[in-house]
């Protein structure tokens, strides 16, 4: 039994940890095409969603990350999966990264509700100072929707990650810092 990820939820959205036994309810939305078009991650097969997931359980086994999977209490269904990464518990920093989700619940505001729920979590419940998130240069979307959040662009690491079509990314780092969120 997970005893380190918590549950999170609110009157729209439900994050519970994300296992080898629950995974299985994301393969439909795993395999929609180019959904992670902008992440190195490789989830369009059940066998890579699984390698996925026990990545995820690694990192989360040595309190480095927090794998979560996405329910959406309105369609009642299943939406996609988010986690903390680089949990750096010395300097109370995290990123918030790894987040996809089904194209039938992207710009119905879920993502505003999950990415809410876990910065209250990690600003009022592990009381960081700090959560980043690292976006692909060109993914204009995730980039305006952490700025909705009032995460600043710190800077841009030039093509520092490969994708799984080759492509060597630029990726943005943007910021908030726990007083610009309270």
């Amino acid at each position: 039994m997970n005893n380190y990820t918590p549950i999170l939820e609110n009157n729209y959205v439900k994050l519970a940890p994300l296992t080898l036994s629950n995974y299985h309810f994301l393969l439909h939305i795993a395999v929609e095409e180019k959904l992670v078009q902008y992440s190195p991650s490789d989830i369009a097969t059940a066998e890579a969603l699984r390698k996925y997931v026990e990545q995820a359980l690694e990192k989360e086994s040595v309190c480095l990350g927090m794998p979560f999977i996405i329910y959406d209490k309105n369609s009642k269904k299943y939406a996609g999966s988010t986690q903390f990464m680089n949990i750096d518990k010395k300097n109370k920093v995290l990123e918030i990264g790894s987040t996809w989700i089904g194209r039938e619940f992207q710009g119905t505001g879920l993502n505003g509700q999950v990415k809410g729920l876990m910065l209250q979590y990690a600003f009022n419940g592990m009381m960081f100072e700090k959560v980043e998130f690292r976006i692909d240069e060109r993914n204009v979307r995730s980039r305006k929707a952490v700025e909705k959040l009032g995460a600043k662009l710190e800077g841009i690491l030039r093509k520092n990650i490969y994708l799984l079509d080759g492509y060597k990314r630029n990726t943005c780092c943007y910021g908030i810092l726990k007083e610009e969120w309270c």
